[in-house]
């Protein structure tokens, strides 16, 4: 592993354990270039991913973005960041059990908000906001109404 300091192609590893959920395995590593200290992170993955565009374009799966997109719906919520990491793992493995190399889109977007609404109501319409692109307040309106007799999971239960 090159190190992110020096450039350093040869880098040690000081010591590996698994994440949480065991999804993972986080690495220490030195760098007897420079002595800098950084940790990897280690996952599997089934199969190299691409996302179909609603334009027609195709594009590598980030899981990165994915967490990000998460991160900011779930952002001054009272749910913690391993649940969150716990939520972009579930749905990343979802698409890839799938069997399918291209994905929709729409079909990531509906996962996001499936499993933001069995956590966070309020992430839920944050994120339904940006991803079904509500441009006034009467989006806000029909898409609260549609919701309303439906149960929502509340972030403490």
């Amino acid at each position: 592993m090159r190190c992110p300091f020096c450039g350093e192609d040869d880098t040690q590893v000081k010591d590996s354990r698994p994440t949480d959920d065991g999804s993972a395995i986080r690495r220490r590593r030195f760098c007897a270039g420079c002595g800098q200290r950084f940790t990897t992170v280690e996952r599997v993955q089934l199969r190299e991913l691409t996302v179909l565009k609603a334009d027609g374009r195709r594009v590598a799966f980030d899981r990165d973005k994915l967490a990000r997109s998460i991160r900011v719906a779930l952002n001054k919520r009272p749910v913690d960041e391993e649940r969150q990491e716990r939520i972009v793992n579930g749905i990343v493995r979802k698409l890839e059990a799938s069997g399918d190399t291209e994905i929709k889109s729409d079909d990531i977007g509906g996962a996001v908000m499936d499993a933001l609404k069995a956590v966070d109501a309020v992430a839920y319409v944050r994120f339904a906001s940006v991803y079904r692109d509500f441009r006034e307040a009467k989006d806000f309106e029909a898409f609260l109404g549609g919701m309303e007799g439906a149960p929502l999971a509340r972030p403490d239960e």
